[in-house]
């Protein structure tokens, strides 16, 4: 696919835009910024399907569309699911996923199998609204949608410093701000501004870290009694894996939250030697080379043990 425009055929009238599960500011960002590009361009039907997300994200307009139109029954021409590496983890709007006549897949996720009837998945972009914006005519992106893919662009990037940031993703950058849009606040109010209560768990996490490996790798944990204390759900706790890697000497950061009796969601980011998708796939989840995230079972202990030893397989690998 070359353009988003080859699939708008006469015969796609009503279309379906659906992100993941937990939608973080790149899934958020994107479906918005499809929505808007759609709204501003085409006279089309078109519902968006997300998860609640962090309030700093309701700026984007159209937000308040967003599950607006939920019919059980409903059949679309066309389903556009963005940011999601595999089928089971689309958030709301999965179940129209398999009525849909034509389904649409754009991602930048490496493990993603391409499970649509068209995909277009760059494993090189830092970010799914990089990988959108070049699907779309630039002429035709309003400030309204720059908003949005700025936000996506920002979020996954980790405002720029990741190595996934390449020469092209600042030059899309800067087309985006050159459309008028307050590219300082959305940095600052979208990204860096937190809650109270998500500034205290973010605390007790990098508080209550441990190193291991010889200070190559380290970890915190977040239980299920930790999160009622603090008033936060899963959404809150966005960003704390990658304060954990940000610690001196650290190759690996692995962060795990409770989410029943003996489950952890997992999320693992890396610095330059250890491929963490590898590791998430074994375990039956995906991502990128250095973030990537899946879901264990058993004991903390048991789950640590079992990701530091794959860690370790692949840092002996690089010599070490």
């Amino acid at each position: 696919m070359k353009k988003i425009d080859e699939i708008l055929t006469k015969n796609v009238k009503t279309i379906a835009i659906v992100g993941h599960t937990r939608p973080d500011g790149d899934c958020v960002g994107t479906c918005m910024g499809l929505y808007n590009y759609l709204a501003d361009n085409y006279s089309l039907d078109v519902d968006i399907y997300l998860e609640d997300f962090l309030p700093s994200l309701r700026f984007m307009r159209y937000s308040q569309n967003i599950n607006g139109n939920e019919d059980s029954g409903k059949k679309y021409d066309l389903l556009i699911a963005l940011d999601c590496s595999e089928e089971r983890r689309m958030g709301k709007g999965k179940e129209y996923f398999s009525t849909a006549l034509k389904t649409v897949c754009i991602d930048h996720h490496i493990s993603n199998p391409g499970f649509a009837h068209i995909n277009h998945i760059d494993s090189t972009a830092c970010a799914t609204g990089q990988v959108l914006y070049e699907l779309l005519d630039p002429q035709k992106v309003g400030k309204e949608t720059a908003e949005c893919l700025y936000t996506a662009i920002v979020h996954d990037s980790g405002v720029f410093q990741y190595s996934s940031v390449s020469p092209r993703t600042m030059e899309i950058a800067g087309q985006l701000m050159g459309k008028g849009i307050d590219f300082s606040s959305i940095v600052a109010k979208t990204f860096y501004e937190k809650s109270y209560n998500r500034n205290q768990i973010l605390g007790r996490a990098l508080l209550e870290s441990i190193r291991v490996m010889h200070g190559k790798c380290i970890f915190s944990v977040i239980s299920a009694a930790n999160m009622e204390f603090y008033r936060v759900t899963p959404k809150d706790l966005d960003g704390i894996v990658e304060a954990l890697r940000s610690t001196e000497g650290v190759e690996v950061a692995i962060f795990l939250y409770e989410t029943a009796s003996q489950e952890y969601k997992v999320s693992l980011r890396s610095k330059d030697m250890v491929d963490v998708s590898r590791i998430a796939a074994y375990y039956g989840g995906g991502g990128h080379i250095k973030a990537a995230g899946c879901t264990m079972r058993g004991s903390v202990h048991d789950v640590i043990n079992n990701l530091t030893g794959r860690i370790e397989q692949q840092l002996k690998a690089g010599g070490e």
